[in-house]
């Protein structure tokens, strides 16, 4: 009985005697059990009943008089067979028992007859499982809230217990040990919880959380079961399972992996750091968590990123004998772990022989080859990627992805790899059988091999299913002997009913969504994503075959369904498109029309009328606008087949009237619907769990006549989305859901006559559902669980059989026929060819997403008078609607081909006529001429471009304004950030003649709360500076006397105090407007307060040093705006002297800046902007409004007649000024035309004086154009004095600043070296606390270890006693022998002692396959090993044995006290074992105690190392001096070594260095004396050594004289008369060459001025692009500073970090190719100079 269905369970007898009821009286008690029942259903039925009513409902029935009464028939189903494979563990269950779950079933397989049993899941899909082929029994969990683990027999499938957990959602790993009743589970989230279970006990031992973790892979030690191995994807811990008598501990053990190389590092404890090394600067070297400033748990388990290296990925383990773990791992390495130790060990592969090698590389190159063949991957064979590992005696087996069992020998971290087995498929499992004589290998694509070590075979194959969940299966006619199923992968399958054999398996190697198998003939018809419809021959069922495809569309084929008479085949696809075929292989299922729905399509069901010879097609849709369903019922006439053009158009669609198509809408959404053959119709609401019935019929009609309403609502006890089935005889309704329950109802009366949960709603509940002809068996089909049932009757009236059986008969004989013909035809069918080509390549599925056109749907194009089709693939690869299409468009084509050509011509005649009127358009006047517009013959067209371009406009300028506005934002928050928040901006000043730049500083204006805090530093050091002078004055007892005396010293050492003040205050920022007599003395700074306020103070002085430099960079800047004003009123008159000289002159006009005048920058000038600027409609109007204007005032301007005479007459003035005298001319006299011989004499005086006045005036122009070269020369150097000398200002402003920044840099310096104390003070107060939690920690479990301890000494003690006390009576028993048998003669009481202590023998033969035969056994072993000892006595305590002459009583009497002496030997041995792990367990105990204390004490010792730290730190103070340059001198950069120095008064060095000065003067003074005396000898030689010289020249000159040569110039001089003239012309000669070569020098100066000139204006070109460059620079530094404030806000360092990585390591690997590269070439230019010598050597000629 299940929550969700009421059932009442009556006799069969009873049924038999009374009848059933009516299907009146049946309602009526329905209703009336149920109660409120039907009150809460209302009249639409849209509420469900709950499992507390329900409950009710059923006591109610039970003590209602009615339960006499038969109210229905019990029918019962059960599993014939289930199918399928599941990818989750497989497991021996014995050694000729192979198990693995499937679905909500455990099927076990038998490997030598291959027959299948199976064990159900009550609760649903199988979760985890485990299986122990020792023991002989499996566990398994279910997928459901709060699983539970049940643990079952084999093969009695008896159900011996249920482990109840803590987990909440499912179970992900199960492990048995191998010894002793132990399973380990791992729950998945949120718990990830290890658990230890004792199932015989029932008794959860112990358990360890680990969040967040999953497993991958968990198995027990088999030599010790209390070590379990927990492997995941990064990680491998071994766990050790510690006892206690009764108490049972999970003690945790990471395994260090290697890192991806394969290298092993030692492991680095950063909280407790080996070494502590000082350093007298940087203070000690503390741990990297207290650095991060962590405290508590997670600074024990901080670790740095750049410490993180990543490790190998595990895939597989095994153990071995020796209690070793074998690891595979990703990167292909294999791992030997001791798991005591937990020590790693890297395996390496032995070197083979040099023959072994070639043969090796021979194959992996055949290997490789065969493989690129086949389009995969090459694969390593050296270092294959392990996926599955198997241990045995010999060695190791392991498998991948290779598809190949390799077998390891492993020696000393060494191993030899042979390849046992290739079955070309990847391995995802190895097992051993129990015996180690078998091998499974299951592989990922569902095929499971056996391999035999010791015979060294092939793999045989033991199963072949398949890995794919099933889509659909369907019976093959006549639907009592075969059935098919096919995959999702397109795999198809051939069972054999009776048993679930698989026959035959045919692979279509394509996406499949569809089945069905044919009625009329033994074929089957499967649907691909493609559109592609196959069909398979099935008469052999050994040897299925496709023998023909079909393509109708490029739709997905959602279904396909046949008429019970198998004439037709109805396909629904995607997109509301139903195609009918036809079925019979004689047609070559032949496309016979189809039909288009416009809504989408739900479920689809067919209908045969044998009677009217009709098939009818229900179509179940989906309205979308209203919350309804939509029928649509069309008919098919067996006409259709024989007659088809009358039925479909030219496109090949069905035509309306000639189907008889008929629509219903219902009154509530359906998901499935089935029609009976009376016009009733069942289907599965959605909104609600009920099954509607519905009568088409106009008198159920709504008020609304196409709308109809329910019949009757019959309660779904199911839950999900769900479909309806009808059986072939129309009597039973099969309703299936998400929930995996399959329920079949009475289609009369929708009783219920059975239900069974075949799948699970984990498993995503049912996919298909499928009644045989005769009724006996249903195919159920899971969605996702992989899993196949074939139910069959178990219990059922024999009336429903009779029923069904008939018409099964009678079906058969309409059908007997057309089958045997149709099969003939199919066999004589030749088998289908693949085209690679056409499925794969052509067809690619991305071609299949797309929708295709629908068929009147024809693109036409009218230029050359050609017609393009759509569909132009070549008719093998065109779909069955292409055709059509196709053909339609040809058979228009030629029927309009006249048309067209006439149109086309009309066409291009209007366009001609079109043309030659735009072009005489454009030749008349612009009055007469028409708009563009108006030749456009497409007006609408054109208005939707406009629109588009509109739009597209709009769109542009709204991404623009927002683009505009988000820069404006960024402006203002830069702006309010970098300029408003200022208070002194930052601006600069500029020599005019140099380079020289000197910037102020830009200074915030402090908040408020760092003036409260520097006031209050401020007044705190006030108040202890008048502390101080208080307590000095207290502390004054000297007498006057020795004041007075000492009051000299003390004048002398203040004048030496205050030149030394600046060497022990550390600065100079007294002497820069800074306050230092407000600080600390440098020596006092020992508390934390004391450096905060110290670091107040120096901030404060920086800030007033750089106020002081901003008041005198102020005078400077204004100084200079000055300058430049005097400039600019000089610069005035300068051209007007310009002006009044007529030349053309630059003038030097001096500006400010933008780094003078920043805020020039904030405002954009109309000049910077380059791009004309947009203007709307109104500004352009008002713009050209205004330009008007202006051009009437000009003309109005130019017409003055006033101005026109005063022009005219006086030049324009009425003055005329001395400046114009330059201007002033005079007018020649006008006889001055005629020839100067007709003058007469009044014209030759007026020429004279004419003459005169031009003489005088232009003297005076000469005169005032002196007078105005002079003035300018002064003008111009003024300016360049005053600009000058405010260069030297800048630049001693300059040499200011410099200091200044010194000075800042001091005060900067000293802050740091604060700053860093404070840091350093912080981190060892967080290493403190740290080790404080980690201290109390270690207490707790102190604590805890000891109270562990003293328990576990208390329980010793009593278990002691226990096992001394059954250690004496064992004891005695041997000691009471004698007495209890005292009555036995002595010769046979000797006999019957040594049959006492005679024991069995070990009759259980060594297993020397199993690697594991010797493994130590538990505790619990103990009544185990008792049971079998007392097997083994059976024979020693049979009569045989007996001594002679002994009575048979006393033997067995003899016989029950020697078991009893054997069970308390038995039970001394188990209590010894017991004492002996109570014993490890409290020495384990014991010694983490002392492991703890011994962490304790080093903890103490840390503690006191960081206090004496901490007091270094405050005392040995970091002190600033200022030196002066030369005062230290070291000849190396580093810094000595001041540890033993000491601080001395400066009076001792001053009268040391006094000493040594004195005697250094005497020293020079002896030198002086000596270097005089030595200087005199000097003088004297000198002498000698001048009038030797002399004596030499002279000598010299003589023989000069006496040998003089006569050139030709003396011989000249001596012979010419004249000689200064002949000189003199010579001269005058050179001279004319030189003018010559002047000239040409001045031409070659003015050419080259010419070039300076065109350098020049090249240079201002290039400053005004360098100009434009810089601005985009700055707003290039704007956006990298937004940038940068938007990485830091994002806080993405992790991520940089990541891509730092990522980009160091490709620079890593690129330097290494670009080395690879380099070694290269250098070997390739070697080998090609040895190939260039040896074919020298060899071809010399050449």
């Amino acid at each position: 009985m299940t929550c969700g269905s009421i059932m009442v369970n009556f006799s069969t007898a009873l049924f038999e005697t009374s009848g059933a009821l009516s299907y009146t009286s049946q309602e009526e008690l329905w209703y009336l059990m149920k109660g409120k029942t039907r009150q809460a259903m209302g009249e639409q039925g849209t509420s469900r009943l709950s499992c507390g009513s329900i409950r009710h409902l059923q006591l109610a029935v039970n003590a209602n008089p009615f339960d006499k009464r038969t109210l229905m028939f019990i029918h019962t189903l059960s599993e014939s067979w289930v199918q399928g494979f599941s990818k989750k563990n497989f497991g021996f269950i014995n050694n000729q028992t192979v198990c693995y779950p499937c679905g909500n079933y455990i099927l076990f397989l038998d490997i030598e007859t291959k027959k299948t049993t199976m064990l159900q899941c009550q609760t649903g899909r199988v979760g985890a499982f485990a299986a122990n082929g020792n023991s002989q029994v499996l566990a398994f969990s279910d997928q459901k809230l709060n699983p539970i683990i049940y643990i079952y027999t084999f093969p009695e499938l008896n159900k011996l217990t249920e482990l109840k957990g803590s987990a909440q959602l499912d179970y992900t790993l199960l492990a048995f040990s191998f010894t002793g009743p132990y399973l380990a589970s791992y729950s998945s989230i949120p718990e990830f919880v290890l658990s230890v279970w004792n199932w015989q006990e029932n008794i959860l031992l112990c358990s360890a959380s680990q969040p967040g973790v999953t497993a991958t892979s968990l198995s027990f030690n088999p030599m010790n079961w209390q070590q379990l191995c927990f492997v995941n994807e990064s990680s491998v811990t071994v766990w050790h399972i510690e006892r206690n008598n009764d108490e049972h501990h999970l003690t945790r053990n990471p395994v260090k992996l290697p890192d991806g190389q394969g290298s092993v590092s030692s492991r680095k404890d950063l909280f407790f750091p080996v070494s502590r090394s000082e350093d007298p600067y940087h203070g000690p070297d503390l741990p990297v968590s207290a650095i991060a400033g962590l405290v508590g748990d997670e600074a024990e388990t901080f670790v740095p990123s750049n410490y993180i290296k990543p490790s190998v990925h595990p895939t597989a383990h095994c153990w071995t004998a020796t209690s070793e773990i074998y690891v595979g791992c990703k990167e292909g390495y294999i791992l030997a772990i001791d798991a005591e130790t937990r020590s790693v060990s890297v395996l390496q592969q032995k070197p083979l022989p040099e023959y072994m090698r070639k043969i090796s590389d021979v194959v992996s190159y055949v290997r490789r080859e065969v493989q690129k063949k086949k389009g995969g991957k090459p694969k390593d064979l050296q270092k294959p990627v392990l996926f599955t590992m198997a241990f045995c005696n010999e060695g190791m087996y392991a498998a991948g992805s290779e598809g190949i069992l390799f077998f390891y020998h492993i020696k000393d971290l060494q191993y030899e790899m042979k390849i046992c087995a290739d079955i070309l498929k990847p391995i995802s499992s190895l097992i051993f059988c129990p015996d180690y004589t078998i091998l499974l290998l299951v592989t990922e694509q569902g095929t499971v091999y056996t391999y035999k070590p010791a015979h060294s075979g092939e793999a045989v194959k033991l199963l072949d299913a398949c890995s794919s969940c099933f889509l659909a299966a369907d019976f093959l006619t006549p639907g009592n002997k075969y059935c098919v199923s096919v995959t999702i992968s397109g795999e198809v399958q051939v069972w054999f009913l009776e048993d679930g054999t698989c026959l035959s398996k045919l692979n279509l190697d394509i996406e499949a969504t569809a089945m069905a198998c044919c009625p009329s003939s033994n074929s089957v018809a499967v649907g691909t994503k493609r559109g592609q419809i196959y069909f398979l021959d099935v008469t052999k069922v050994e040897a299925p075959r496709v023998v023909h495809r079909i393509f109708p569309s490029k739709f997905p084929v959602l279904s396909l369904h046949y008429d019970q008479s198998g004439q037709f085949l109805i396909a629904r696809a995607t997109e509301g498109h139903i195609f009918v075929l036809d079925a019979r292989p004689s047609k070559l299922f032949q496309v016979l029309g189809y039909v288009v729905l416009a809504d989408e399509v739900l479920d689809l069901s067919v209908v045969s009328d044998f009677k009217n010879d009709l098939v009818e097609v229900v179509v179940l849709l989906n309205v979308a606008e209203v919350q309804r369903a939509r029928l649509e019922i069309f008919c098919l006439s067996s006409a259709l087949t024989t007659d088809n053009d009358k039925y479909v158009n030219e496109q090949g669609m069905l035509n309306a009237s000639a189907i008889k198509k008929e629509q219903y809408d219902l009154d509530y959404p359906l998901s499935s619907a089935v029609r009976l053959k009376d016009n009733i119709v069942y289907g599965y609401c959605t909104c609600a769990p009920f099954i509607c019935k519905y009568h088409l019929s106009e008198e159920n009609m709504l008020e609304d006549p196409s709308v109809f309403l329910s019949e009757k609502r019959t309660p779904s006890n199911q839950f999900g989305s769900g479909f309806l089935c009808l059986s072939p005889n129309s009597r039973w309704l099969a309703s299936a859901a998400k929930d995996g329950v399959l329920f079949i109802y009475h289609t009369f009366t929708m009783d219920i006559l059975a239900e069974k949960h075949c799948h699970s709603y984990q498993g995503g509940g049912i996919r298909s559902v499928v009644f045989s002809l005769d009724g006996k068996f249903i195919l159920v089909n899971g969605e996702n669980d992989g899993a196949l049932v074939c139910l069959k009757w178990k219990k059922i009236k024999k009336i429903e059989v009779k029923e069904a059986a008939f018409h099964w008969r009678s079906l058969l004989a309409i059908l007997n026929k057309s089958t045997s013909n149709e099969n003939v035809v199919l066999k004589s069918m030749a088998e289908w060819q693949f085209d690679p080509e056409s499925t794969s390549e052509s067809l690619p599925e991305e071609k299949f997403k797309e929708v295709p056109l629908k068929s009147s749907n024809v693109e036409l194009t009218e230029e050359d008078g050609n017609v393009t089709s759509v569909y132009s693939a070549s008719t093998n690869d065109m779909t069955w609607i292409g055709q059509k299409v196709k053909k339609v468009i040809r058979e228009e084509t030629q029927r309009f081909a006249n048309q067209k050509k006439e149109l086309q011509m009309g066409i291009k005649k209007l366009r001609k006529t079109i043309q030659k009127m735009m072009h005489e358009n454009e030749q008349v006047p612009d009055i007469e001429k028409l708009e563009q517009e108006e030749f456009n013959l497409d007006i609408e067209e054109q208005e939707r471009a406009q629109a588009e371009a509109e739009q597209e406009v709009a769109r542009v300028r709204k991404k623009i304004e927002m683009e505009n506005l988000a820069n404006r934002y960024l402006q203002d928050v830069i702006k309010h950030g970098c300029w408003d928040a200022m208070c002194v901006k930052g601006r600069a000043v500029k020599c005019f003649h140099m380079d020289g730049e000197v910037k102020n500083y830009p200074l915030k204006e402090r908040s408020e709360e760092e003036l409260e805090t520097l006031e209050k530093v401020l007044r705190l050091k006030k108040i202890e500076t008048a502390d101080l002078k208080v307590q000095k004055k207290n502390l004054e007892i000297e007498s006057e006397i020795v004041l007075s005396k000492e009051e000299g010293k003390k004048a002398e050492e203040v004048t030496a105090d205050d030149t030394a003040s600046y060497c022990l205050i550390g600065s100079l920022s007294s002497q820069y407007g800074g306050d230092t007599s407000i600080l600390y003395h440098q020596w006092d700074l020992h508390t934390r307060e004391q450096k905060v306020n110290q670091i107040v103070l120096l901030k404060d002085i920086i800030y007033k040093v750089k106020t002081a430099f901003n008041k005198e960079f102020d005078i400077v800047a204004r100084q200079k705006e000055q300058e430049i004003a005097r400039v600019k009123e000089r610069n005035l008159r300068i051209r007007e002297i310009l002006a009044q000289l007529d030349l053309q002159v630059k003038v030097w006009e001096p500006a400010l800046t933008d780094d003078e005048i920043p805020e020039r920058a904030l405002t954009v000038q109309d000049s910077e902007i380059k791009v004309e600027k947009y203007l709307t409609q109104e500004e352009r109007e008002k713009a050209e409004m205004l330009a008007e204007l202006e051009i009437e005032r000009c003309l109005a301007a130019m017409d003055n007649e006033r101005l026109r005479a005063l022009n005219d007459m006086m030049g324009g003035v009425l003055e005329v000024k001395k400046e114009d005298i330059l201007k002033m001319d005079i007018p020649p006299p006008p006889f001055i035309s005629k020839p100067e011989h007709v003058w007469n004499d009044e014209e030759k005086k007026i020429f004279r004086e004419h003459e005169k006045k031009v003489k005088k005036l232009s003297e005076e122009k000469e005169k005032y154009r002196r007078a105005l070269e002079n003035e300018l020369k002064k003008l111009e150097a003024s300016i360049q004095e005053t600009t000058q000398n405010f260069d030297q200002i800048v630049c001693k402003l300059s040499e200011r600043k410099v200091k200044l920044e010194m000075v800042i840099y001091q005060e900067e310096l000293k802050i740091v070296n604060l700053v860093y104390a404070l840091m350093l003070n912080e981190e060892l107060d967080t290493r403190e606390a740290g080790l404080h939690n980690f201290l109390m920690k270690k207490e707790k479990e102190k604590v805890k270890t000891a109270r562990t301890i003293q328990t576990t000494k208390n329980k010793i003690e009593a278990y002691i006693d226990t096992y001394e006390n059954a250690k004496a009576e064992e004891k005695n028993l041997e000691c009471g022998f004698t007495k209890e048998f005292a009555d036995v003669p002595a010769n046979l009481l000797d006999e019957l002692f040594q049959l006492y202590k005679h024991r069995p023998k070990d009759n259980q033969l060594l297993d020397t396959a199993n690697p594991y035969g010797d493994s130590s056994g538990s505790a619990e072993d103990y009544k185990g090993a008792l049971t079998l000892l007392m097997k083994a006595m059976d024979e020693l305590d049979s009569p045989e044995h007996m001594p002679n002459g002994l009575d048979a009583s006393i033997w067995e009497h003899f016989c029950l006290a020697r078991r009893n002496k054997m069970e308390s030997e038995e039970l001394v041995k188990w209590k010894a074992l017991t004492l002996a792990e109570m014993q490890a367990f409290l020495q384990r105990r014991m010694d983490d105690n002392e492991k703890i204390k011994s962490e304790i004490e080093d903890i103490f010792q840390e503690l006191t190392w960081l206090q004496e730290e901490k007091m270094k730190l405050q005392l040995n103070l970091t002190v600033q001096f200022l030196l002066r340059q030369g005062q230290v001198e070291l000849e190396s950069t580093e810094i000595p070594d001041y540890t033993d120095a000491i601080l001395i008064n400066k009076s001792v060095v001053e009268e040391l260095n006094c000493s040594i000065m004195a005697q250094g003067e005497k020293k020079i003074a002896s030198m002086v004396e000596c270097k005089d005396f030595s200087k005199g000898i000097f003088q004297l030689e000198w002498e000698h050594k001048k009038m030797r010289m002399q004596i030499e020249d002279l000598k010299q000159k003589a023989r000069d004289i006496v040998t003089l040569p006569i050139s030709k110039d003396r011989q000249l001089f001596l012979t010419v008369l004249n000689y200064d003239s002949h000189i003199a012309h010579r001269v005058s000669v050179m001279e004319q060459a030189l003018g010559i070569m002047d000239k040409l020098h001045k031409k070659n100066v003015k050419n080259r001025q010419k070039r300076i000139k065109e350098l020049e204006r090249c240079i201002s070109l290039k400053e005004r692009a360098n100009y434009e460059l810089s601005l985009e620079l700055k707003e290039m530094l704007v956006s990298v500073s937004e940038r940068r404030h938007i990485f830091e806000a994002a806080d993405t360092q992790h991520v940089s970090e990541k891509i730092a990585k990522q980009r160091y390591r490709e620079i890593l690997k690129q330097k290494h190719l670009q080395g690879l590269v380099k070694e290269q070439e250098e070997q390739f230019e070697i080998l090609q100079a040895e190939v260039e010598r040896l074919r020298s050597r060899t071809f010399p000629l050449l």
